[in-house]
């Protein structure tokens, strides 16, 4: 059971950092007179995404989907292949180096290959989001299946236990709280990698996301919707991570001291 006091710290306290920080923006702008072109006060902002909404809003669910579907496919696929590389070292040994090199490639850089080899911009956009938000839930997983006590591994083989039993009783579990933190941090980089995709490989029209209505906002000198986009890939990170947040604490809550809240 959660206590007055920390849902106070984890929701009113980050609600009154945004008051603070919105109350100031607009401050300044109201004193200094600075001109909406430049910077516009937040009241601009809020009737930009009204005004506006007719556009933005299929753009966010097009950004949407592509960093859900591909944090999905990396939650698969980053899951499937730590299980297959801790099964044996030999296999670790071939396959580790490959990973570590494309995690350690700029996702920038690779985007113009991807849209070569694949000539559809949404499947390119969506491996552009899934490349980025793999490998912190790989290495994760890797890392929680490889930290399962020892002693434990002992006593399982004492008892005739087979490899899935081991899998599925004792690595599973130990790397739960592992893969759950790559899953934090690949929905936040989900977004990125979905981000740089639209960058890269946008399409205008019905099909274009909130990084090119950015884009497209920025090269017309529309201030007031670059800021709603920003504001709206910041929420929608936000979200995203809440969401995973959430999912960690439920999956964790009663019995990892990572998510253990106080009893006191």
């Amino acid at each position: 059971m959660i206590l007055p006091a920390e849902l106070a710290l984890r929701i009113v306290a980050p609600m009154v950092g945004c008051f603070a920080i919105i109350t100031g923006w607009a401050a300044y702008v109201e004193l200094s007179g600075v001109p909406p072109y430049i910077l516009p006060g937040p009241d601009a902002v809020a009737a930009t995404l009204v005004t506006d909404w007719s556009i933005l809003g299929p753009a966010l669910w097009l950004t949407t989907k592509t960093t859900l579907l591909a944090l999905l496919l990396a939650l698969v696929g980053g899951g499937g292949i730590a299980t297959l590389l801790a099964q044996a070292r030999w296999i670790e040994a071939i396959f580790y180096p490959v990973t570590v090199t494309l995690q350690v490639t700029p996702i920038i850089a690779i985007a113009p290959l991807i849209l070569i080899y694949v000539p559809t911009p949404t499947i390119a956009q969506l491996i552009c989001a899934f490349v980025v938000a793999f490998f912190p839930v790989m290495l994760n997983t890797l890392q929680g299946l490889k930290s399962a006590e020892r002693h434990h591994l002992d006593l399982l083989r004492t008892y005739g236990a087979s490899r899935w039993q081991t899998i599925r009783y004792l690595r599973i579990p130990s790397a739960l709280p592992h893969f759950l933190a790559g899953l934090k941090i690949g929905g936040g980089l989900a977004l990125v990698g979905a981000v740089v995709g639209e960058f890269s490989v946008g399409q205008a029209g019905n099909n274009a996301g909130l990084a090119f209505r950015l884009l497209e906002a920025q090269s017309r000198l529309n201030t007031p919707r670059v800021f709603a986009t920003l504001v709206l890939l910041a929420c929608l990170g936000a979200v995203v991570f809440a969401a995973t947040s959430v999912l960690s604490w439920l999956a964790l809550r009663h019995w990892h001291e990572s998510e253990a809240t106080s009893r006191h």
